[in-house]
């Protein structure tokens, strides 16, 4: 596969999956039965594995390894280990909807970091603003 069209993939797979988030975000917050619905359970998790997978080929078509070669590339991946983590607890594992809007917005604020992250290539991507 080529570069520009692993590239193309990932972009959309970051729109799909971070427009079912917020949709599932806000059922979530509202405690909506929908949210309970079998395509909305399953759907995120095929993006998203369609997403790692086209992900992993990007590093791979451009040789950088996590944690070897790519300080960049080690903050995403850490920045989304923790966004799946608050996006969880965003979703179900909040015992509140104040919990939930919480974590909500806390797996949106690394989902910024890890698009800043990506676009810079640089770990702190906000000291370059300063």
């Amino acid at each position: 596969m080529s570069y520009l069209f692993l590239k193309q993939l990932h972009i959309l797979c970051i729109i799909l999956s971070l427009s079912l988030f917020v949709f599932r975000l806000q059922l979530s917050v509202r405690n909506h039965p929908q949210l309970q619905q079998r395509w909305l359970k399953i759907l995120p998790h095929c993006i998203d594995t369609l997403l790692l997978i086209s992900g992993v080929a990007l590093a791979y078509h451009l040789q950088q390894a996590p944690f070897v070669n790519s300080p960049w590339l080690s903050a995403k991946l850490v920045g989304l280990l923790l966004y799946i983590v608050a996006g969880t607890f965003a979703i179900k594992r909040a015992p509140s909807a104040r919990g939930r809007l919480g974590f909500g917005l806390l797996a949106l604020g690394l989902f910024a970091y890890i698009v800043a992250v990506a676009a810079s290539k640089q770990t702190w991507p906000w000291l370059s603003l300063l």
